[in-house]
């Protein structure tokens, strides 16, 4: 039996705890995350618990986990997931600034029927972060424990004013695991869509009540000119929406029309 794509798990964290911890962590422990052509602006991390192989403690490696200085130094983030029987293979705080944004990408890695799963424990968690899973608005909030497909197509915007930091632990598969993400929590909201989503709908409904604006966009035979004209006009009427997912809706587009002659 499949993996559902995500899953928030019936287990509770001491979020009041893991915050505390978090509020020790030194400022220039924070290093930049090592998939440099994956994101603009800030995506950090520190490392709690990685491979004694790893090229940098923030990266994967094949060896056994071992507890780095955080980890050790400070027991309450042990303390905190003591309720979760976890094999940790590794365990990472991610923050992703102001405005930053996390391309789309696969973890390829974690894809195999023996690969690691990965939970997301959000710490901070302002409104306006989007976390889009095969296009689709995980609803996750701070203290809450997620599973998450990440071989599967993900991006992160941070269209807040603040910071998002989130508690990432890689785990070995086991019985207890795989039925949590099974059973999942029967309350759990559905996913929604994220900002660009919603701006990208719209701006498309403005172009079918606005013939001028549709013609204009129209006469643009070169696709760098479209989607350059495409973005000031959203930008000019309060729209936001990036240059991935406008090319992302034409090449849906032109799969849509070539399938209608092929059904």
């Amino acid at each position: 039996m499949s993996r559902p794509a995500f899953a928030r798990l019936p287990v509770s964290v001491d979020l009041p705890r893991l915050l505390r911890a978090l509020a020790r962590i030194d400022a220039s422990a924070w290093q930049g995350h090592f998939n440099g052509g994956y994101y603009e602006g800030d995506w950090s991390g520190v490392a709690l618990i990685s491979a004694v192989d790893a090229p940098s403690e923030l990266a994967p490696g094949k060896g056994l986990p071992v507890q780095r200085e955080p980890w050790r130094q400070d027991p309450d983030w042990q303390q905190a997931l003591r309720h979760l029987p976890l094999r940790i293979v590794s365990a990472r705080l991610l923050r992703l600034g102001p405005g930053a944004r996390i391309h789309e990408h696969r973890d390829y890695d974690l894809g195999g029927p023996d690969a690691d799963l990965r939970l997301h424990i959000p710490l901070l968690s302002p409104p306006r972060v989007d976390f889009l899973l095969d296009g689709q608005r995980m609803p996750m909030l701070a203290g809450e424990c997620w599973f998450l497909d990440l071989s599967r197509p993900h991006r992160v915007d941070n269209h807040d004013s603040q910071e998002r930091i989130h508690l990432v632990i890689d785990c070995r598969p086991d019985p207890w695991l795989e039925q949590a993400i099974t059973d999942g929590v029967p309350t759990t909201p559905a996913p929604g869509l994220g900002r660009a989503a919603v701006d990208f709908a719209q701006f498309c409904r403005l172009l079918e009540e606005d013939i001028e604006l549709c013609q204009a966009l129209q006469a643009l035979t070169d696709s760098e000119a479209f989607i350059e004209r495409t973005l000031a006009l959203a930008t000019e009427r309060g729209l936001a929406f990036t240059r991935e997912d406008l090319r992302s809706a034409m090449r849906q587009g032109r799969r849509l029309w070539n399938e209608q002659w092929t059904a």
